[in-house]
């Protein structure tokens, strides 16, 4: 019998745990919190799927290329919208109830960059939370193990394959094959709608053990977090019930970068607030939210209205102040449409994985469906693997020169050196500083934590990537892009071209390796801090501080 690891709860690791259990695995579920401490449980927009005669696969597959702006996986694409509609179907079963019209139908909504209102919510605006209690009921009834308030430390690697994990504290857990479902890594930001837990664990292990990765560049900053109290996200269903973005003067700025406003994808419209604001003082831009009415507010969205109300705002009477912050990844570990990685053993599924799905930008709410339609092809492909079919790589390392006049190292200094050298506006001055001060703090002799160490690993990464890629496309805005419109320097359509740098050399594609993933990784060439000890289960070093080295998630996803 496969064993099988999966480390993560959300809906990607539960789907990917339920179908390899489903298919004869013993499956193992470790999480570093309680099981719905996860991303998905606070996920409010909704889930794109295409459940209605109105609407169509091909529409929906458009929406998602054209949000990415191109650079999709044309072939990623047609997986996720094609299966879309079963694992909805699969959802309904497990015990999700989705919201539903006077006539039984699915109560669809239209969010940003959809054509059509295809958007699944449960309980208004509490889509995650009903997703992650039917999931972890059907996971508790399942006879899958479960190993909560477990932090996963590192890979286990025995002879370039990947046979466990480690677990903070030293338990070694084996196994035939581990699939990474960790979500992403808000936490490298000031401002951010991804939880305290969201330390892009699953990725920097992945890097430490040879995994490439990909398209780290990418980081979507959400438009609406609240500017009050704690980071909480104000979904993208708000507008798309009609709410309207306003500056001091109480003018519709939206319009300015985009024709349509406020329902532009999210790339343009956090843009959009960022220049209001800085046009302000710095002052956050106001939600107006009035039009839709405050009993309307509180029945659509009550999560939502709870979290204002708390802050002692009344958004049915006057707008609220709002802010971007970083909300989701859609770079990560790179696979192919089964969710295997480069390093045989190791899968990735959700925010965790570069499925090629969401290109440069993700479409709204399609994360959700990536993890069910992904998490259910890796849980289905651990049972069947017996010979890899993936090309193995050699990454190179980062050739980034520490910067002596560093600062100390904090959590708070590298959130804050990201948010202004690698945030919604970068240019190459700034990432060269910010690559300068990451590599001083990842040589320094310090015992860093496993979350700190993760961060800063995957942060020199983020850092590399956007370097690289020197024209503005999606959600990596290049300020001195030559592209870059004199309204904002970064919002002309992309060519599709990748302007980066030849790639390092990597290794041969095996004969009969996914050719697509091949192409993935030979393009994008990700830098590594791979340990080549792996003769026997050694645990990969989780700090690497010697060693030179690529939502509560509150999310509307």
């Amino acid at each position: 019998m496969t064993t099988v690891v999966v480390v993560g709860s959300g809906i990607a690791g539960l789907t990917a745990a339920l179908h390899a259990a489903e298919s004869g695995c013993r499956v193992t579920v470790v999480t570093k919190g309680a099981l719905p401490d996860t991303n998905t449980r606070w996920a409010q927009g909704g889930i794109a799927a295409v459940t209605s005669p109105a609407d169509t696969v091909a529409s929906h597959a458009a929406d998602t290329l054209t949000a990415g702006a191109g650079l999709n996986d044309p072939d990623a694409v047609d997986v996720l919208v094609g299966e879309g509609p079963a694992r909805i179907a699969e959802l309904v079963e497990r015990g999700v109830e989705f919201d539903r019209a006077t006539d039984g139908d699915f109560s669809r909504g239209l969010e940003a960059a959809h054509a059509v209102a295809r958007v699944l919510h449960a309980g208004g605006d509490a889509t995650g939370t009903a997703i992650q209690a039917a999931l972890g009921d059907a996971v508790r009834a399942s006879g899958v193990e479960l190993r909560e308030h477990a932090l996963l430390r590192d890979l286990l690697v025995a002879n370039g394959r990947v046979v466990g994990i480690e677990l903070d504290g030293g338990e070694r857990v084996t196994a035939d094959a581990v699939i990474l479902a960790t979500g992403g890594a808000g936490q490298l930001y000031a401002h951010t709608t991804n939880p305290s837990g969201a330390t892009g664990d699953g990725i920097a292990a992945a890097i430490r053990a040879g995994a490439a990765v990909a398209d780290l560049e990418f980081v979507q900053f959400h438009p609406t977090a609240l500017a009050v109290g704690a980071p909480f996200l104000v979904s993208e269903a708000v507008r798309g019930e009609g709410a309207t973005l306003i500056d001091d003067t109480g003018r519709r700025f939206a319009f300015d970068a985009h024709p349509d406003g406020e329902l532009a994808p999210r790339d343009v419209v956090a843009r959009a607030n960022a220049r209001a604001m800085a046009a302000q003082g710095g002052r956050p831009v106001r939600l107006d939210a009035t039009a839709i009415g405050g009993e309307r507010l509180a029945q659509r969205f009550p999560t939502i209205d709870a979290a204002v109300r708390e802050r002692g705002l009344d958004w049915g009477r006057e707008p609220i102040p709002v802010t971007p912050a970083a909300h989701y990844l859609m770079g990560g570990v790179v696979t192919d449409l089964d969710g295997r990685t480069t390093v045989p053993g190791l899968y990735a599924v959700g925010e965790t994985a570069r499925t090629g799905v969401h290109g440069a930008n993700r479409l709204a709410s399609n994360s959700l469906l990536e993890g069910a339609v992904f998490g259910a092809r890796a849980g289905e492909a651990v049972a069947r693997d017996t010979v890899w079919p993936v090309a193995p790589v050699t990454p190179a390392a980062l050739q980034q020169v520490p910067d002596a006049a560093a600062p100390p190292f904090t959590r708070a200094a590298l959130q804050q050196l990201m948010w202004t050298d690698a945030g919604l506006m970068r240019d190459a001055a700034g990432l060269t500083r910010a690559a300068g001060i990451l590599a001083a703090w990842r040589t320094a002799a310090e015992d860093r934590g496993v979350e700190d160490a993760n961060l800063l690993l995957v942060a020199s990464h983020v850092v590399d990537a956007a370097l690289k890629r020197t024209a503005s496309v999606g959600a990596h805005f290049r300020s001195d892009a030559e592209t870059a419109s004199v309204a904002d320097r970064a919002e002309a359509p992309a060519s599709g071209a990748d302007p980066r740098p030849a790639a390092p050399a990597v290794a041969a594609p095996a004969a009969d390796a996914d050719p697509r993933l091949a192409a993935v990784v030979a393009s994008e060439a990700p830098a590594s801090d791979a340990d080549p000890r792996d003769a026997s289960p050694a645990r990969v070093p989780a700090a690497a501080a010697s060693a030179p080295s690529s939502p509560s998630k509150v999310l509307a996803c």
